[in-house]
């Protein structure tokens, strides 16, 4: 009895010890982009925000199909905000990315689907987000990155991986409830 007097204490101070912060990768400058809606999109809608990023591309018949299931079940399950980048931005304009978008059932309050001229993207992908070129090959990277309200990549995820969605959805709360 006295033993469990004394872990008492030590389980309930563990309840409310914050975590260790997650680690900084890098800053996503502000970047301008079309939506899919065909609208101006501006990054700063993300100032204060949590949100996830991916690169796809629209006729994709490997991982971006998959990719985009998973950001679905993001959007299910989360509150945070979500964009795809295209890596094919001659393909993946507004109309092609809005039925995309429809077809996952994206909300477009909070998951947008990003095209522009190619060297904006190519910065994005590459210098940004350390994943890839967009460069007219289509090669791209299959993982996640989650970004914090401050802008700063806080981390990636592989969509191969065995339960990486169950480790963003967990680094997603914890940034959420202890902004850093």
């Amino acid at each position: 009895m006295k033993r469990w007097l004394l872990l008492c204490p030590m389980v309930l101070l563990a309840g409310c010890m914050k975590p260790k912060p997650l680690p900084i990768y890098g800053q996503v400058p502000e970047f301008h982009l079309t939506a899919q809606d065909g609208q101006p999109f501006d990054s700063k809608v993300f100032t204060g925000r949590v949100w996830v990023a991916d690169f796809i591309y629209t006729t994709c018949t490997g991982p971006c199909p998959m990719m985009s299931s998973y950001m679905r079940r993001v959007q299910d399950t989360t509150d945070v905000a979500m964009v795809s980048f295209t890596v094919d931005p001659a393909h993946d304009t507004p109309p092609v990315l809005a039925a995309y978008s429809k077809h996952f059932t994206a909300d477009p309050a909070r998951w947008h689907f990003l095209t522009g001229d190619k060297a904006s993207l190519n910065t994005i992908g590459v210098a940004d987000f350390k994943l890839n070129s967009v460069d007219g090959s289509l090669i791209h990277s299959t993982r996640f990155a989650l970004v914090d309200q401050h802008q700063r990549i806080r981390g990636y995820y592989t969509s191969t991986d065995e339960g990486f969605l169950e480790r963003l959805q967990h680094d997603i709360r914890q940034l959420e409830k202890y902004p850093s």
